[in-house]
This record gives structure tokens, sequence and C-alpha cells, in this order.
């Protein structure tokens, strides 16, 4: 088995709507981003890529490159998952955090597990998705912004 870690944070101010795991969760308020700033699909990438000690997203998506701008970070995600595919390993399990103070995962955590078991190609029993807030410390407490942390875990074969 492999663990991977991914860790994403984007502040606000991009253009709407604010997508998680591909869902739209605002449609008044965005996240700046050279993609479409999907903040916890861009740290499940990074999960899924770490897993497979295949580097990070900025070494397979630079935000240097014109072709990112405005990319849809679930693509991404598909491709993170067939890259470690092709390194012969298997997408077992995701646990994801979203860390904002006034988002509200919970009325989407459904469409959110479901889109991304659908694209990371698992069953949505292998896909958590949680919540929590700052309770007002820092940037993310003062509703700047929003982190995500995803755990990805692979097997061989």
């Amino acid at each position: 088995m492999r663990v991977g870690l991914g860790v994403d944070v984007h502040r606000f101010g991009g253009d709407p709507p604010l997508l998680l795991g591909g869902v739209t969760v605002d449609e008044r308020r965005g996240l700046e981003g050279t993609s479409d700033a999907d903040v916890l699909a861009h740290a499940v990438t990074d999960a899924v890529l770490g897993a497979a000690a295949l580097g990070d997203m900025g070494d397979h998506f630079p935000s240097s490159d014109p072709r990112w701008a405005g990319a849809d970070s679930m693509e991404m995600l598909a491709s993170a998952v067939a890259m470690a595919a092709g390194a012969g390993l298997c997408l077992v399990s995701l646990d994801v955090t979203v860390v904002a103070e006034r988002v509200r995962v919970a009325p989407h955590r459904a469409a959110i597990r479901s889109r991304l078991g659908a694209v990371a190609g698992i069953p949505v029993s292998a896909v958590s998705v949680k919540a929590t807030s700052t309770d007002g410390l820092g940037f993310l407490g003062d509703d700047r912004g929003v982190a995500a942390l995803a755990v990805a875990v692979l097997r061989e074969g």
C-alpha cells in the first residue's frame, strides 16, 4: 500500500463559481487560480501523485504554462489517476477535509463524493469528504480563502 498527502489553498477573488470536487458549492464567489481553482480537486490530485511518487501538480500542470489557464481540475485528477495506473498503482480510497469559514460542504457532500468516485474510478463508499472551520482564526477564519487536505491510498496491481 502507498499513502499520499495533498494540501492546497486558494484565496477568494476569482471568477465564480466556487467548485469543490467538480461540484458548484457557491455561485456568487470564486477562488483565484490558474485553472478553475478547485482546491479540493488539487489536494486530491497531489495526494494521488504523492502516493505514486510521481511529483506534484506543479511538475505536471505548471501554472506558468498557459494551456492550464481555466483548465478543469477534475480532468487533472483523472490524469493523475491514469499516471498512477501507468506506474502499476490502483487508487483504493480518498479522504478529504475542506477548511473554510463560511463555505458549506454538507449540502453538497453526496454530490462531491459521487463526482470524485466517478472521476477517480473508485466506489463512492471509498470516498470520504469532511469539512471544518478555523473558528475565526487566520486568513481562513477571516473568510479570505479555502484550504483542502487529502489522503489517497493506492495499492500495487
